[in-house]
């Protein structure tokens, strides 16, 4: 049986994104909107986007590994845990660009074109993978396609993830703690796909 609670769905998704503009503007404010506090939103949403990232693609797994209340309510929620991903990671976008504005000089310090390619192509992904995730724009791909756009682009934006994390390191170890929830992530799917029954033409061969 499925049990089911008023913190579902897109009203799961308006709580979410409120709380989040609500900190970034309050986290900014603390240093009257200058550098410092744009740079410390573009952390905030940076790590609210991998926890978001993270409850979004183990959330099939984790009820395939571990059927619990959590898990049937994070695998109903997967799509709105998606979408208030993108949010997240929209307001972190918008925090980049007023630290572009703010602050030239330290802006082109901080990024390379290389940041610029992957950064853009993981922003792309994230807006195809938001936009897919409405019935309407689903019916449109295909179930198939779907399923293929959210796989590839999941494991694209994880990598991403660990490259962004990772790079970081040397500076500030304790960046590493950030590689674990990934790394955790990327485990389960393994040992999902793993636990999942043959196929029967492969069974009956």
């Amino acid at each position: 049986m499925t049990r089911r609670n008023w913190f579902e769905g897109w009203r799961l998704f308006g709580l979410l994104t409120l709380t989040l503009i609500g900190l970034s503007i309050w986290i900014a404010a603390m240093r009257q909107f200058e550098v410092e506090g744009v740079r410390m939103v573009i952390r905030f949403t940076a790590r609210t986007s991998l926890l978001l990232f993270c409850l979004a693609f183990s959330a099939a797994a984790l009820a395939r590994l571990r059927p619990s209340a959590w898990t049937h309510w994070q695998r109903r929620n997967r799509r709105y845990l998606g979408v208030t991903f993108a949010a997240s990671h929209a307001i972190h976008a918008v925090a980049i660009s007023a630290f572009a504005m703010l602050d030239p000089a330290g802006f082109a310090a901080a990024t390379s074109l290389v940041s610029y390619i992957f950064g853009g192509i993981g922003y792309l992904v994230i807006i195809a993978l938001a936009a897919t995730s409405f019935d309407r724009t689903a019916a449109l791909l295909g179930a198939r396609a779907g399923r293929r756009l959210h796989l590839i682009g999941g494991y694209y934006l994880l990598l991403q993830f660990m490259v962004s994390f990772g790079k970081r390191i040397p500076e500030m170890p304790l960046y590493a703690l950030f590689l674990v929830p990934l790394a955790a992530v990327f485990a389960l799917r393994m040992i999902s796909m793993a636990a999942r029954p043959a196929p029967r033409e492969a069974q009956a061969g």
